[in-house]
C-alpha cells in the first residue's frame, strides 16, 4: 500500500489518480497477452446463442470470454497499491470483486468447454449473488455509524428516511440487481465496458465528497473512511478504459461473464457503501433499462405468447429494427451520459 510519502500521507485524490493510471496501463500492457492466452485456450471462442441477433454468428463467432479476467486483475493491483486495504470498505469491496468475478468465471469456463451458451443455472447464480451480497451488507452496516447504518438517502430532496430492518434486504436487491443489470448490458463490442467508465467516475465524485467534511455542504450523510472508495472507482475506470481499447467495435475480446458480474456487484456495493442507491439507479440507468426490458418481456409473453419487444435486452430490439451496432453503442453511450448529469444535479 502506498498511503505515505516522506512520512505524510497521500492525499485521497492523488492516490486515485494514481490507481486510474496504473489500472489504465497494466490494461493496455497485458492486454494483448490475455488476448492471446484466452485464443488459445478457447478453440471456438465464446458460444453465440442461436435465438439472439443473426449477424452476430456471422461477426462476433470465435471471439475469446473471460475478458473481465484484464479488468479485474489491473484494477485489482492498483486498489492494492493505492488503497488503504485495511478498511471494512476496501476489503470488502474486493471481496465482492472476488465472489462475484469467481462465478461469472466457472459460468463462462463451462460455456466454452462444453460450446453452450447456457452453464450455471439461474438458481446456482442467484444463489451465490444473493449469499455474498448478504454478507457484505452485514458487514458494510457493521461498519457504519449508527446514525446512517439503515438509511435511505432521498437525493434532489436532500432527505433521508430510516428502512430500519428492511435495509439488508433491500441492499442486497441492490448489489444483485446491479450485477444482473451489467450482465444484462453486456451484449454489444463495448455497450456494457463505456457505461462502466461513467458509472464508476460519478460514484468516485460521490464517495470522494461523502467520506469528507464537504458531505454537508452538498447535504449528504458523512460516512467516514468512504473517500477510500474514490481509490476503488478510480481503478475501476482506468481498468474498464484499458479494456475498451480492445472491445471496442469489432471486439478482440468479451468481457463475459466473470467481469459483468462482478462490476455490477461492486458497483452496487460502492453505491450501498455511500448511501446513495437512488442515484445508482439514475447514474446507472441504462442498467436499470436493460433490465426492465427483460422482465418486460418475461412477462409480456407468459401473459399473451406474444413478444413485447422484438428482442430483449433492448439493445438488441434496436438491432431488429435495422440500428447498427456501433449505432445502438454510442446512442446508449450517449444515453448514459445524459442520466449521469441528471445524477450529478444532486450536487447542486
Amino acid at each position: 500500500m502506498i498511503l505515505f510519502w516522506q512520512g505524510m500521507e497521500i492525499p485521497v485524490l492523488i492516490r486515485a489518480g494514481a490507481a486510474l493510471l496504473t489500472a489504465l496501463l497494466l490494461s493496455l500492457l497485458f492486454g494483448g497477452s490475455v488476448i492471446s492466452l484466452l485464443h488459445r485456450r478457447q478453440h471456438h471462442g465464446q458460444p453465440i446463442r442461436a435465438d439472439g441477433p443473426q449477424s452476430h454468428l456471422a461477426t462476433k463467432q470465435g471471439t475469446p470470454t473471460m475478458g473481465g479476467l484484464l479488468i479485474l486483475g489491473a484494477a485489482s493491483v492498483s486498489v492494492v497499491l493505492f488503497a488503504n486495504v485495511s478498511y471494512h470498505f476496501v476489503w470488502v469491496s474486493l471481496l465482492v470483486l472476488l465472489v462475484y468475478g469467481a462465478a461469472g468465471f466457472i459460468d463462462d469456463y463451462i460455456k466454452v468447454t462444453k460450446e453452450t451458451p447456457n452453464a450455471l443455472t439461474a438458481k446456482a447464480k442467484l444463489f451465490i449473488q444473493f449469499m455474498t451480497a448478504v454478507a457484505a451488507v452485514t458487514i458494510i452496516t457493521a461498519a457504519t455509524p449508527n446514525a446512517a447504518d439503515t438509511i435511505l438517502s432521498i437525493p434532489y430532496f436532500k432527505t433521508v428516511f430510516n428502512l430500519s430492518w428492511l435495509y439488508i434486504p433491500f441492499a442486497v436487491i441492490v448489489i444483485s440487481g446491479a450485477s444482473n443489470g451489467v450482465n444484462l448490458s453486456d451484449g454489444l463490442d463495448g455497450l456494457a465496458a463505456g457505461l462502466l467508465i461513467m458509472a464508476f467516475s460519478f460514484f468516485a465524485v460521490i464517495t470522494y465528497i461523502v467520506g469528507s467534511p464537504l458531505a454537508e455542504d452538498f447535504s449528504f450523510v458523512y460516512i467516514p473512511r468512504c473517500g477510500e472508495m474514490t481509490v476503488v472507482c478510480a481503478a475501476m475506470t482506468g481498468a474498464c478504459l484499458g479494456f475498451l481499447w480492445f472491445n471496442a467495435p469489432k471486439a478482440k475480446v468479451f468481457m463475459g461473464d466473470t467481469g459483468s458480474l462482478a462490476l455490477g456487484a461492486l458497483l452496487g456495493t460502492v453505491a450501498v457503501i455511500a448511501k446513495q442507491e437512488i442515484l445508482l439507479a439514475v447514474a446507472g440507468g441504462m442498467f436499470v433499462i436493460e433490465t426492465l426490458s427483460v422482465m418486460i418481456q418475461v412477462f409480456w409473453y407468459k401473459k399473451t405468447g406474444r413478444r413485447f419487444f422484438k428482442m430483449a435486452p433492448i439493445h438488441h430490439h434496436f438491432e431488429q429494427l435495422g440500428w447498427k451496432e456501433t449505432t445502438v453503442v454510442f446512442r446508449f453511450w450517449m444515453a448514459g451520459f445524459v442520466l449521469t448529469l441528471v445524477a450529478l444535479v444532486a450536487l447542486l
